[in-house]
């Protein structure tokens, strides 16, 4: 290696890794304040939020990694600029591209790394973050029931409006799903009002509900009784819960109960489970397509009858009231009404899952992708900083890092949004992945044609000059 690229390798680290943990702490606080609720007033150990803050720093790195080598490439090649070493440089003979060999070595094999990183680091740290937070859930906090939101506390999962009073035991607006062998809420139980009462030295406490009811859904096991989603209601003046509380304080922190989200798996594990909730979704439409047809006999319909043997008419109407009795006609009318109201009640429900499962398939498709396209990002990010600083020829911490900032928040916004649209299926996975990726590469191409050309970013000369020229043209027209 050679002095010259030595000299632009070892300032570009020395500035890449102090840049790089500036940026990592300040987005880390953010995350201890994101999560302070789930922290706070839980008693818990130094070596507990340690491993907090370890398993949520890898997280941070799709964000991190892009915007300090955008910064960095700013803020170094600018400082060349400012101080005339690129002019000496160039006075020796080389370019701005023979400059920016090495660093675009580097920054090739930083690429290689993020994505390695991003298929084994990140999701095996996604995957102990999210067990982690799931399992200090369950630690008995200070006070057993948050307001606003639901609250797994043994056997149910309860939510309350308000609480009040001297010790908080009063209860408003009551909402609990009692848990089932079978996974889903099957039996819920509403109430106006709640009281807790307990001892402070026993792990049970007693939950008083007032003015409620019951609501439990009936399992039935024939599929036509079950399609009219039976249900029993029972309302209750006084309903007496008592909640054993012991195993909140026997929480193991470390234990890995989830393992199939969507972040927490490698390229390997993502293909897998796309493949498999394609399937569920294929077969979802299918069995709906079959289940319709059944249900209003499609597939019956001309089975015992020959279609030239059906007399023609002039409109496409039939008249019931000619062929049957007022009796049969009721009893028809019911019938048909049964059948759209469980018709449309089956597409409903088919809809929800439908959308369900493809915006699952939808994060997978596009967790995938982001392994990928991180590491493009930030090839690219490279070749969009070191030829901009170049450019406005200022480096250190002022106008650089504005303009890195920028550019970063227009590139990590547009792919939020594009995220989001792609999750509801507004575009594909693939263009919500790197829609943002696709907008930044002919940037990275201008900025880097423009700085080798030595061209400012805009050359206003030949914007102006044509409109310059025109009106000397008109004057020395009227002068003649």
């Amino acid at each position: 290696m050679k002095i010259l690229d030595r000299y632009i390798l070892t300032t570009f680290v020395k500035t890449f890794f102090p840049l790089f943990i500036i940026i990592m702490f300040i987005l880390l606080l953010q995350t201890i304040w994101l999560f302070i609720s789930e922290l706070a007033g839980k008693d818990l150990d130094l070596s507990v939020i340690l491993k907090f803050l370890t398993f949520a720093t890898p997280r941070l790195i799709p964000m991190v990694l892009p915007l300090t080598i955008l910064l960095t490439s700013i803020m170094i090649f600018g400082n060349f600029a400012e101080n005339y070493e690129f002019a000496a440089m160039k006075s020796s003979g080389i370019s701005l591209q023979r400059a920016m060999r090495t660093l675009s070595v580097f920054i090739f094999f930083v690429g290689i790394g993020a994505f390695l990183f991003s298929n084994t680091v990140i999701p095996a740290s996604e995957k102990r973050f999210i067990n982690l937070r799931k399992n200090l859930v369950k630690i008995k906090p200070a006070r057993v029931i948050t307001a606003n939101q639901f609250n797994d506390i043994g056997d149910i999962n309860i939510k309350v409006a308000e609480k009040y009073g001297d010790n908080d035991q009063f209860l408003r607006d009551v909402i609990i799903h009692k848990k089932a062998a079978r996974p889903g809420n099957f039996t819920v139980i509403k109430a106006v009002n709640g009281e807790l009462k307990g001892n402070v030295n026993s792990d049970l406490i007693t939950l008083i509900l007032n003015d409620g009811n019951y609501y439990d859904e009936i399992q039935q096991n024939s599929p036509q009784k079950r399609d009219k989603l039976p249900f029993a209601k029972t309302y209750f003046k006084k309903y007496v819960l008592n909640l054993d509380l012991s195993s909140l304080d026997n929480v193991d922190v470390d234990a890995q109960q989830y393992s199939k989200g969507y972040n927490m798996l490698n390229v390997g594990g993502l293909k897998e489970e796309i493949d498999t909730l394609s399937i569920q979704v294929n077969n979802e439409v299918k069995n709906v397509k079959t289940e319709i047809d059944r249900r209003i006999g499609y597939e019956g319909l001309n089975k015992n009858l020959s279609i030239d043997s059906i007399p023609k008419t002039s409109t496409d109407t039939l008249e019931i009231r000619d062929y049957f009795t007022t009796e049969k006609k009721i009893q028809i009318y019911h019938i048909a009404i049964s059948n759209t109201d469980g018709v449309i009640r089956k597409l409903d429900t088919s809809h929800k899952n439908l959308t369900f499962r493809k915006r699952a398939l939808n994060k997978y498709e596009m967790s995938l992708h982001d392994k990928y396209s991180l590491g493009i990002s930030c090839i690219l990010l490279f070749f969009i900083g070191a030829p901009l600083g170049a450019i406005i020829r200022k480096g250190g911490l002022g106008l650089p890092i504005v303009i890195g900032v920028a550019l970063f928040l227009t590139y990590h916004f547009i792919g939020i949004f594009a995220k989001n649209s792609a999750e509801e299926g507004g575009i594909p996975p693939f263009i919500g992945s790197w829609l943002s990726t696709f907008i930044i590469f002919p940037l990275s191409i201008f900025f880097t044609y423009r700085a080798t050309t030595d061209r400012g970013v805009f050359n206003f000369d030949s914007f102006i000059q044509p409109i310059r020229d025109f009106f000397i043209k008109r004057s020395s027209k009227s002068k003649k």
